[in-house]
């Protein structure tokens, strides 16, 4: 089984973290590669390794005068 060291959020200490599925293909979220959850050894907590946050196509930051109400000068 594979284990990593990483720092615990719940325990607070560095601890082994091991794969939750362990069978490349087996995960439900990553079907195609390995899963990403890994869990505590000793408290069960799990976290997300190597996992990189997707935005969302066209998304636009507003500007900050179309928000202002009309008749208000900055």
């Amino acid at each position: 089984m594979i284990q990593k060291i990483r720092l615990c959020p719940d325990c607070g200490w560095d601890r082994r973290f091991e794969q939750h599925h362990t069978v490349a293909g087996s995960c439900l979220d990553s079907p195609d590669r390995d899963c990403p959850e890994w869990c505590c050894t000793r408290c069960g907590a799990a976290v997300l390794i190597s996992v990189i946050p997707r935005w969302p196509d066209g998304a636009e930051v507003p500007v900050l005068a179309d928000l202002m109400p009309q008749g208000l000068v900055a």
